[in-house]
């Protein structure tokens, strides 16, 4: 998974995950990437500072901040922002749980209902997708290529949400 800091053409930043950043790339061109503030789809990508944590550090390392999203910041922000910075990022940080907890959910539901087909994965949605066999329900694994030949074929696919704490 790869962290972005965003920037939309009102100078709003945000940060969202993706999975690679050719994924990034294909949802900013779909236009399925918006500003949680305005909803602008004309999204770029913020230059970020490397979060590099030494051993003694591991605990919890600071939140990286982009040179771009503090200079826009300090642009946007009333002249007393003390009040609304401290006020936003429990938000933000609440906001951020709940949509992964719903992520969560969400995949555990695919889980429960559908099938694990594994790597017959591009061969059982085409075979349903050209009616040779009943639809149902189903998920497994495809490499991006094979994801790219469905979707060009018509075949609804989309990538199970994986939350960061699903990796360690």
């Amino acid at each position: 998974m790869i962290r972005y800091t965003l920037r939309c053409d009102r100078g709003h930043a945000f940060e969202s995950w993706f999975q690679s950043s050719s994924a990034y790339d294909s949802q900013v061109r779909r236009k399925l990437v918006e500003c949680p503030s305005c909803g602008s789809v004309k999204v770029e990508k913020a230059i970020m500072a490397p979060q590099i944590v030494g051993r003694k550090g591991r605990a919890r390392a600071p939140e990286p901040v982009s040179n771009e999203a503090a200079a826009s910041d300090a642009q946007a922000a009333p002249p007393d922002n003390s009040a609304t910075e401290n006020s936003a990022t429990p938000l933000l940080m609440a906001q951020e749980r709940e949509l992964r907890a719903k992520l969560k959910e969400l995949r555990d539901h695919i889980v429960k209902t559908a099938d694990n087909v594994g790597e017959r994965f591009p061969n059982e949605a085409r075979k349903m997708h050209y009616g040779d066999i009943e639809h149902r329900p189903i998920f497994g694994e495809a490499s991006p290529a094979e994801a790219k030949a469905l979707i060009e074929e018509g075949i609804d696919v989309a990538p199970l949400p994986v939350l960061p704490e699903d990796r360690n």
